[in-house]
């Protein structure tokens, strides 16, 4: 049986290197205490809710409150844990994303999501982190989250020290830049927390100047309706047109904001298997996805993130990046006719789509 936390055990010096040593042994890359006090950041997310920018992300709302106090999510809790887990794996070549994005027959998988569904991944070495960590310290009361409960995640890892808030609102350190997830374990047992770090974004607006749909509206805001990422995967209704052509050959995500940030040139590549591309992913064409049916699409994506979205809008999305292909003029029969014999089966969803990027062929002619 683990005993009951001494002072010892909680010295601020040993637990941290302590902790350092176990977290890198568990393929975690970072990790930083903080307590559950969020102040202004709660303000902040209120009126992010009320002017409305969290789009059709109904949870967002409904579990404010919760979002605003860890103590309320898990009663009890004083400490929050945060970690965090490079993601890229070791072939990422930004030039190389950068030239896929200029090629309409190409469809691009943000890279995140190329491979294993994080949440598994995390998740599993969050308990096993945890449960090291009691038996360091005694009993302890815990329960660990990654993207997975309404939780401020980002202000919490900023607040424990493990980056700053870049001006596209994700979380930057010097090591990592952003490419990298985060997970929680909320604990009742006082820990020593860590300090908040100074911002190093300087002058540099690359971010919000790439932004292909202008979603960052300003430094350290984000109007999540206009963003390719929310578009793509949380929107469940159709893909506003004014926003379409600006899709560009996305499928599923949008990675520019992070491509083209200075931070990410020092990115440390992973060499955890579960996030090396699967499916061809990294390179594999409109077309390709496009022939994939249903079944395909669920034996695929079995244990990834993008399987949630479901097959509807997946075709939605795929539509949408090959009628962006036939605008440009780029294998226009091969698209057209495969856009046209799905047409018979399509739901109503995909049919609205593909008769609007069977509509970028005739403005192409």
């Amino acid at each position: 049986m683990p005993l009951s936390a001494t002072p010892q055990s909680l010295d601020a010096s040993n637990l941290r290197d302590w902790l350092d040593g176990q977290a890198l042994a568990l393929g975690f890359h970072g990790v930083r205490i903080t307590d559950t006090h969020l102040g202004p950041a709660a303000e902040r997310l209120q009126e992010w809710l009320a002017d409305g920018r969290h789009g059709q992300m109904e949870y967002m709302q409904r579990h404010a409150q919760l979002r605003s106090n860890p103590e309320l999510l898990v009663p009890g809790t004083v400490r929050v844990i945060c970690v965090s887990m490079n993601y890229l794996p070791p072939e990422t070549d930004f030039d190389a994303e950068w030239q896929r994005l200029e090629d309409p027959t190409q469809a691009v998988v943000s890279i995140y999501a190329r491979g294993r569904d994080y949440h598994k991944v995390l998740r599993n070495r969050l308990q096993e982190f945890a449960k090291l960590i009691e038996e360091r310290i005694g009993k302890l009361g815990y329960r660990v989250f990654t993207d997975s409960a309404p939780l401020m995640e980002v202000e919490l890892a900023r607040k424990a020290g493990l980056g700053w808030r870049g001006k596209h609102t994700l979380l930057l350190n010097r090591e990592s830049g952003s490419t990298f997830f985060l997970g929680e374990i909320l604990v009742d047992v006082p820990l020593p927390i860590g300090q908040e770090i100074e911002v190093h974004c300087g002058t540099c607006t690359s971010c919000i100047d790439v932004c292909p749909t202008k979603a960052i509206t300003a430094p350290y805001q984000l109007d999540a309706r206009r963003c390719i990422s929310y578009l793509i995967i949380e929107n469940p209704d159709a893909i506003p047109v004014e926003f379409r052509k600006a899709m560009g050959n996305r499928v599923y995500g949008c990675d520019d904001c992070q491509l083209i940030c200075p931070w990410n040139k020092f990115a440390k590549r992973s060499q955890l298997p579960d996030f090396a591309k699967r499916n061809g992913l990294g390179q594999a064409t409109l077309l390709q996805l496009w022939s994939w049916t249903e079944e395909e699409f669920e034996q695929r994506h079995e244990g990834s993130a993008i399987r949630r979205i479901g097959y509807s809008r997946w075709r939605r999305n795929l539509a949408v990046a090959m009628g962006n292909a036939l605008a440009n003029g780029v294998e226009v029969s091969a698209i057209a006719e495969a856009l046209s014999a799905a047409l018979p089966s399509a739901d109503h969803l995909v049919t609205e789509h593909i008769e609007w990027a069977l509509g970028q062929k005739a403005r192409s002619a």
